[in-house]
């Protein structure tokens, strides 16, 4: 895993001095979830030429970086748990019947939580809709198979505020814990009006490759705590129903 953000000595400045593991870390997802992971990093890192190369060197704020960290672990948490579901009705073929439309899903998990960033929220584009393209499938199966971030965008605003949330105190507890073995406790404190004040934030330089590995390993941290959860309430049954 990436050690401890720390003051490096490479004339750059950069802290992204990790071995690259992002074959390991895309893996040990399932096709479908890895497509809205890609989505995920597009909208991290930008997309287009306007962009640059991977070998790019960005700076931002530690506390930016570390709500960004926990917003990705919180990410992959949920990703695992929806994608488990939509894997099994897909195999069971009892997946929803289509819709005509799809829309665009901006969830936040409910209730909030000190690392949550809203600037971060998770956007969950739909899969472009062709309307002869749909007049086909649905003639030939009602239920025809579709890909995860299409069944995200069918499920009802309940059931994906359940999804997206975290069930258990000790998993949170886990994620701010993991953050802050990264970059520490941040140094911040409420001002009078109530924002935030953040004068005291470090300023990190790290490439484009090194801040997408970042966000990878914070979603297979989520993907493999919801894992974890799910294991240990299997066996001792910590969560309330």
């Amino acid at each position: 895993m990436i050690p401890r953000i720390k003051p490096t000595s490479d004339p750059a400045g950069r802290i992204d001095l990790w071995p690259n593991q992002e074959e390991k870390l895309e893996v040990i997802h399932s096709a479908d979830a890895f497509e809205m992971i890609q989505s995920h990093l597009s909208s991290v890192l930008g997309d287009g030429p306007a962009v640059g190369p991977l070998s790019s060197i960005v700076q931002i704020g530690k506390i930016k970086l570390g709500k960004l960290y926990a917003a990705s672990a919180m990410y992959g948490y949920f990703l695992r748990r929806v994608d488990q579901r939509y894997q099994l009705e897909r195999t069971m073929n009892t997946l929803p019947k289509r819709p005509e439309k799809t829309r665009e899903r901006f969830e936040e998990p409910s209730p909030p939580y000190p690392l949550w960033d809203p600037d971060s929220l998770i956007r969950i584009q739909p899969e472009e809709y062709d309307p002869d393209e749909y007049a086909i499938q649905r003639n030939e199966d009602e239920s025809s198979s579709y890909g995860l971030r299409s069944y995200v965008t069918y499920l009802d605003s309940d059931t994906l505020q359940r999804y997206a949330t975290i069930r258990s105190k000790e998993a949170m507890t886990l994620i701010e814990k993991q953050t802050q073995a990264l970059f520490g406790r941040p140094d911040i404190r409420i001002l009078e009006d109530g924002k935030l004040d953040t004068s005291n934030d470090e300023v990190l330089s790290l490439s484009l490759s090194g801040l997408a590995m970042l966000v990878l390993e914070a979603v297979a941290f989520g993907s493999f705590l919801w894992d974890s959860e799910s294991y240990v309430e299997s066996k001792y049954h910590f969560l309330k129903a």
